[in-house]
């Protein structure tokens, strides 16, 4: 089992609504920006290496849960994992949490498809990214669990972590 990439970002104020919490919508591009940053300081992958190769990804779905408000200025830390890996999809989770990491903001499931990025057309995942991203898989989670079940899951850690010692 590998690591869960996790990093810090701070809620811009371009980013918020009149009260001061992070737009929903600009949640997938905190997310997705996460994933990105990941997959590079994590994995030495570049995106665009693979899109020089004819890959790349749309997105076929995302399900996302909001939690409590990211606040301007808050820094949020964000974790992203790859649940499961096939040769016609990658199947992603991404949490954002308080800077300590005690408290559950956010949480996104994102199915992605492979393209060519020549046809614009579905593609398949080479044998050899496969294999690699297999390697990478979080088997910690159960990628067939859906998002009320793992949330309800997610959710009683955080008050069993958050709880002192007897």
């Amino acid at each position: 089992m590998t690591k869960t990439p996790s990093s810090t970002y701070i809620i811009r104020f371009n980013d918020c609504d009149l009260l001061g919490h992070l737009n929903n919508s600009r949640y997938l591009d905190y997310f997705m920006n996460a994933r990105e940053d990941h997959l590079r300081d994590f994995y030495q992958v570049d995106l665009t290496s693979y899109f020089n190769m004819g890959l790349g990804w749309v997105v076929g779905g995302h399900e996302i849960a909001y939690i409590k408000p990211a606040l301007y200025n808050e820094v949020v830390c964000i974790q992203s994992s790859l649940l499961y890996a096939d040769s016609e999809l990658l199947f992603l989770e991404t949490i954002m949490m308080n800077k300590s990491q005690s408290h559950l903001k956010a949480i996104m499931r994102t199915k992605l498809i492979p393209i060519s990025t020549q046809t614009g057309k579905k593609s398949q995942h080479t044998t050899d990214f496969l294999n690699w991203a297999k390697s990478i898989e979080n088997e910690a989670i159960h990628h067939e669990e859906n998002l009320p079940t793992r949330l309800k899951h997610l959710l009683s850690s955080f008050k069993i972590n958050s709880n002192p010692p007897s």
